[in-house]
């Protein structure tokens, strides 16, 4: 009952941070009461990165919600001289602007289609000219595809569309389908591909899912198509409650992942990518929305020192670092010093009852990274746990014998890089500290 209460209660904390689009979750606000009227000056302050504008009149009424890879650039263009009758009429009654910042042009389309479909501006009209825009096609199959089309052509296919880009559109089905996997060949393969073992598609061909539960992913994807994410979300809740009243805590907290992860795609946070896609390459039980890293620092045998730091959805969390003065080693031992802090921190969190983290990084290779693990172990803590080796940054595991070696490019790389160096720079700036100060108490 308690793990029970536990679960739930955490995946309804997260989604309660920021219940619904339009409160909570601006990246930023121009011209927010009467009093402050939406100008051409405003403009400056508006961001270049992707996201949803909303426009609004006076008296606060939705008016026009649209996407942008460049909110200041699309948003400038409404005060260009020359605008279209129908420009000019929306311009006339817009009084303030919100703007809601994303990850990418992908993550904007999804967002924007679900606030249309909540908000029901008055100036946004279906796309009704001569171009040939892309649809999202679902076929009438036993395991059913999701394929992008040009046209509507077959009878009882379902249709979601039109929408502009196809290559945009083609990103956003594939930020979807890291939730709710699915199938897009047209021919039954004899064994699971490689889409299976990327975690893209459940395997209908060899049958390693039933066709109801199949099913319901379909259904759930056709929420967010419909824009319908309250009643996705809700539907989700809903069943994880269910399943954790079976006891079944396993499947219960698969369904909390795709819960976080659909707020994480809904609310336009900056790291929404990473913090999926961490989880996807190296294999975590549960989204890294938490995330330690551990570093020492050491001269000699003087004044060894240690640090924990904290990123709470790939994002510093400065209040929660921890700084800790080496005690029990006192030589040329840096497993064991790694050892000590690993002990001392997740020790007094279990034994504080206080929440722990999804993943934790180690500077080190292979052998700080499993001495870290046997200390974890001992506690009896089970947590993700994976080392950084600096030479060629290469990612181990606790019992691998070969290390993962992921894309320099790779932002998940870049994530993992950024807490690493982090660590190092706490503990080394605490190291300095206690040789400075025991330097200055010699020369008194």
């Amino acid at each position: 009952m308690e793990k029970k209460i536990k679960l739930i209660k955490k995946v309804e904390r997260f989604l309660n941070r920021d219940k619904c689009a339009n409160r909570g979750n601006y990246r930023g606000k121009i011209g927010l009461n009467k009093k402050c009227e939406f100008t051409k000056s405003s403009l400056k302050t508006l961001p270049k990165t992707s996201g949803i504008y909303i426009m609004k009149s006076k008296e606060g009424d939705v008016l026009y919600i649209g996407k942008a890879s460049s909110l200041k650039k699309r948003v400038t263009s409404y005060y260009a001289a020359n605008k279209s009758f129908k420009t000019t009429s929306l311009m006339e009654k817009v009084f303030n602007i919100d703007y809601i910042e994303c990850v990418s042009p992908e993550q904007a389309l999804i967002l924007e289609s679900a606030l249309i479909k909540e908000k029901k501006p008055k100036y946004n009209i279906a796309l009704k000219d001569s171009k040939t825009y892309p649809y999202v096609e679902i076929t009438k199959e036993k395991y059913p595809r999701i394929i992008i089309s040009r046209a509507k052509k077959i009878k009882g296919n379902i249709y979601f569309g039109p929408y502009p880009g196809g290559k945009t559109l083609k990103d956003a089905l594939n930020l979807i389908r890291k939730i709710f996997p699915y199938r897009t060949c047209s021919v039954l393969p004899r064994k699971a591909c490689l889409f299976f073992h990327l975690k893209l598609c459940p395997a209908p061909c060899v049958e390693e899912i039933s066709v109801l539960e199949y099913m319901s992913g379909v259904k759930n994807i056709c929420k967010i198509l419909k824009g319908e994410r309250k009643k996705l979300i809700e539907d989700l809740k809903n069943n994880m409650k269910k399943l954790a009243d079976k006891k079944d805590f396993e499947e219960a907290a698969v369904v909390r992942d795709k819960l976080i992860a659909i707020d994480i795609l809904y609310i336009g946070r900056p790291k929404a990518h990473e913090i999926l896609d961490l989880k996807d390459i190296l294999k975590l039980s549960s989204l890294p929305l938490t995330i330690e890293a551990i570093d020492i620092s050491s001269f000699g045998e003087d004044d060894s020192t240690g640090s924990v730091v904290v990123f709470r959805d790939a994002v510093p969390d400065k209040r929660s670092y921890r700084r800790f003065l080496i005690k029990s080693v006192n030589k040329m031992d840096d497993y064991s010093k790694i050892a000590e802090i690993v002990k001392r921190r997740y020790g007094r969190l279990k034994k504080e009852k206080k929440p722990l983290p999804n993943l934790v990084i180690i500077d080190g290779g292979k052998g700080h990274v499993h001495r870290a693990k046997e200390e974890l172990d001992f506690l009896g803590i089970n947590i993700d746990i994976i080392g950084i080796a600096k030479r060629n940054e290469e990612v181990w595991f606790p019992d691998s014998s070969k290390p993962l070696i992921i894309s320099k490019d790779n932002p998940c790389l870049h994530l993992i890089q950024r807490l690493r160096d982090e660590a190092h720079r706490f503990a080394r700036k605490y190291h300095l500290l206690l040789r400075d100060k025991r330097i200055s108490d010699l020369r008194k």
